[in-house]
């Protein structure tokens, strides 16, 4: 049982939000069976994503300029509807460092306009995952996990100190497939974001908190936090280096789970469809007992569509 308690928060954590800069928030799961495995689509994906790469252009919008839409990226609660891919790799999973997971998580950012000083912007992790050799050695599972919904309310301005804002809830939803893959828990809990952009620089922070409150009763309850510092750096040719962590601090368990993430992307436009590719690499700072050790891989592609 502490195995799999170990595991779960561990999935949870790689499952952060992500949205360039910020790539963090506690995570979901979902499992869906499917004919090619989990592993071969994500390479697939990813060959696709840096053949575009290479016959893409820099982005000219007509209502956005490329940096107005690097700096919306490096922004959770930007006006901005956006459907990010992200793909990452972990190791050195369970008793003898045996297992692996990869994750593919889609995390539409979907921003409603309620009033002329606030929008509503709704960010969704839906996370597939395939997980090999865990809990023991020989036993694979793939499906989708737990999803993670949070709304935040967010002036569509600055404060006057140039502080950029949001708040609201966040859901822990068990629409995992399998028992390995989820919490089986309905989860709750504040969120909130602040980060302030002065020329090509963004620092914030982003945090929530989610605790159970149904769900099946013989499954551990879920009481963690999350904490996402960020920063990110804009070049003149629109590519956004970024650093980031996303740690989650069970309170039951009293452990923390600290990945550090470094990625640099680019922003590109193929056929009027504008969108952003990132790459990194992750180094688990702390972890759980069965939770992934030392580096990791992260790659993410980025869909845009201004208004």
């Amino acid at each position: 049982m502490d195995d799999l308690r170990n595991w779960h928060w561990a999935i949870r954590q790689g499952l952060a939000y992500s949205h360039s800069a910020i790539d963090n928030e506690v995570g979901s799961y979902i499992k869906i069976r499917m004919g090619l495995s989990v592993n071969k689509n994500f390479s697939f994906a990813g060959v696709a994503a840096l053949s575009l790469a290479f016959t893409a252009t820099p982005v000219v919008s007509a209502e956005y300029s490329d940096e107005d839409l690097a700096r919306s990226l490096a922004n959770p609660v930007a006006s901005l509807i956006s459907v990010p891919l992200q793909y990452n790799y972990d190791e050195k999973l369970g008793p003898g460092d045996a297992g692996s997971v990869s994750r593919l998580n889609i995390q539409p950012v979907i921003p409603f306009p309620i009033h002329e000083d606030w929008n509503l912007i709704t960010r969704t992790i839906v996370p597939l995952v395939d997980l090999k050799d865990f809990p023991v050695k020989g036993r694979s599972t793939s499906g989708l996990s737990d999803t993670v919904a949070s709304q935040f309310l967010s002036p569509t301005r600055p404060t006057a100190g140039g502080w950029i804002w949001g708040a609201g809830p966040v859901w822990l939803l068990p629409t995992a497939t399998d028992d390995l893959l989820g919490t089986e828990k309905w989860g709750a809990g504040p969120t909130a974001v602040a980060l302030k952009q002065e020329g090509r620089w963004t620092v914030g922070m982003l945090a929530n908190h989610i605790w159970s409150f149904a769900g099946e009763s013989d499954r551990d309850d879920v009481n963690a936090t999350l904490l996402q510092p960020f920063v990110s750096y804009i070049t003149p040719t629109m590519t956004t280096i970024s650093m980031n962590t996303e740690s989650t601090y069970d309170w039951d368990a009293e452990a923390w789970s600290v990945p550090v993430n470094f990625t640099v992307a680019q922003l590109l436009k193929v056929r009027g469809q504008i969108f952003q590719i990132a790459v990194g690499a992750r180094y688990w700072a702390e972890s759980t007992d069965n939770g992934a050790e030392d580096w990791g891989a992260r790659v993410a592609l980025t869909f845009l569509f201004p208004r």
